[in-house]
């Protein structure tokens, strides 16, 4: 075995020897343009991401709609005009009118003692939204208020009244909303 530890040993030695004279080759160190790479990713993206935040905010400043009441609405006109607006109200009873040519509804809605004038383009309203005798009929209109202080709807929600309610009239033996509009020929 000794034999084998001597030969060993000698081929240890020849191998470092051989190691010494030869000089490693040191590879040439490519420029370093991944960094600049990232950094410009970086603010290409950057530079997207505040374009589109500018977009967002700038785009949607008119698409808010704002929801008040009639008389949150009248206190803030200035500020509100020509802004789209949701207001509610009650619809204040005989004002509800119809015109054919060209084809509105007008109406007035009210919330703690301020009186909104309502305009509504269309010949179309909600089969709730009706002037009934004995009974306040909650509106919902969105739209804009125009400079001549009446409000401009562009839609318009009427709330019924809740099964309860209609449960509560019929004990009274009171008609059904809906059924004495029908019997007035309406």
């Amino acid at each position: 075995m000794s034999k084998l530890d001597d030969e060993l040993a000698r081929a240890v030695e020849e191998s470092e020897a051989a190691e010494a004279h030869v000089v490693p080759a040191v590879p040439a160190q490519a420029p370093r343009e991944r960094p600049r790479r990232s950094v410009g990713l970086l603010v290409a993206l950057l530079v997207m991401g505040g374009g589109i935040l500018v977009l967002v905010l700038t785009g949607f400043e008119n698409a808010a709609i704002y929801s008040k009441g009639v008389d949150e609405l009248l206190a803030e006109s200035d500020r509100l005009r020509s802004r789209n607006v949701r207001v509610d109200g009650t619809l204040v009873k005989g004002t509800l009118s119809r015109r054919d040519e060209p084809c509105e509804y007008r109406f007035r809605i009210q919330k703690n003692g301020k009186v909104l004038p309502v305009r509504y383009a269309q010949c179309v309203v909600p089969d709730t939204f009706r002037d009934v005798p004995g009974m306040d009929v909650m509106v919902t209109a969105e739209g804009k208020l125009a400079d001549d202080g009446q409000f401009v709807a562009s839609t318009i929600f009427a709330k019924c009244p809740s099964k309860y309610e209609m449960q509560q009239r019929a004990a009274k033996g009171e008609a059904a909303p809906h059924e004495a509009v029908r019997a007035g020929g309406t």
